[in-house]
């Protein structure tokens, strides 16, 4: 790795990006812009639904859970990175972190009073702030990462991304730590729990095993990953 563009430079957005110049398939920079495009499409169908619309209450469920895991992703995998290869990485993930824990105070309002009058002027004040947070990544942090790693780093970057993010919280925590090793030893017992809720949702039995299957196993792929990670960086030492 190395220390990354000078911070005068001005690097281009990685939403006007070709998916080779991306690195590829399975690409950290493919996943992320893959889930970017997934919660624009989440947001956009609650505003165009009517208030009194069953479909909104779906909506926003499949909103929340990809939220939540894609920031954990990112808090617990790429901003560590992005710290070590960029000169001005910690300015710029303090203020994507600020981002992240405006949003989980903001949503964590409205999964607590679901009955209040205002609970739709939060979700539309929680869109313009994720929305918010998607410009500032695609335009200022992940091209960094890009100008920084190779492909095959981005795309061994990804693989990780994507074992964190199957195995993460999937509901708001305000008093988590926003950095690791702090949010990781958090993360996982809270997955467990999140995921536990989550299967309300999920209508036969065989639904509800197989998911709960799926979050132990991805759980233990997350926290395999983490480890050798934590290990190997000690080893280096």
């Amino acid at each position: 790795m190395s220390g990354g563009p000078p911070q005068h430079i001005s690097l281009p957005s990685i939403s006007r990006q070709s998916p080779a110049e991306l690195g590829g398939p399975g690409s950290v920079l493919l996943r992320q812009r893959r889930d970017h495009a997934e919660l624009d499409g989440l947001m956009n169908a609650w505003l165009a639904a009517g208030a009194d619309a069953p479909s909104r209450d779906r909506l926003w469920r499949d909103f929340v859970r990809l939220v939540f895991s894609h920031a954990f992703a990112e808090e617990t995998v790429l901003w560590p990175v992005l710290r070590r290869v960029a000169p001005d990485g910690e300015e710029l993930t303090r203020r994507v972190e600020e981002e992240h824990q405006a949003v989980n105070d903001l949503l964590a309002r409205v999964e607590a009073d679901k009955g209040d009058p205002r609970r739709a002027e939060w979700i539309e004040e929680a869109f313009r702030l994720v929305r918010e947070d998607i410009r500032d990544e695609e335009d200022l942090l992940l091209p960094r990462l890009r100008a920084a790693l190779d492909d095959r780093r981005l795309r061994r970057v990804g693989a990780v991304w994507e074992a964190v993010r199957l195995a993460a919280p999937t509901r708001p925590h305000p008093a988590v730590s926003r950095r690791p090793p702090g949010n990781a030893l958090a993360g996982v017992p809270l997955s467990g729990f999140d995921r536990l809720r989550d299967l309300i949702a999920v209508d036969s039995p065989t639904g509800r095993r197989a998911a709960l299957a799926l979050a132990a196993l991805a759980s233990g792929v997350a926290v395999t990953a983490w480890a050798r990670r934590t290990a190997r960086r000690r080893g280096s030492r």
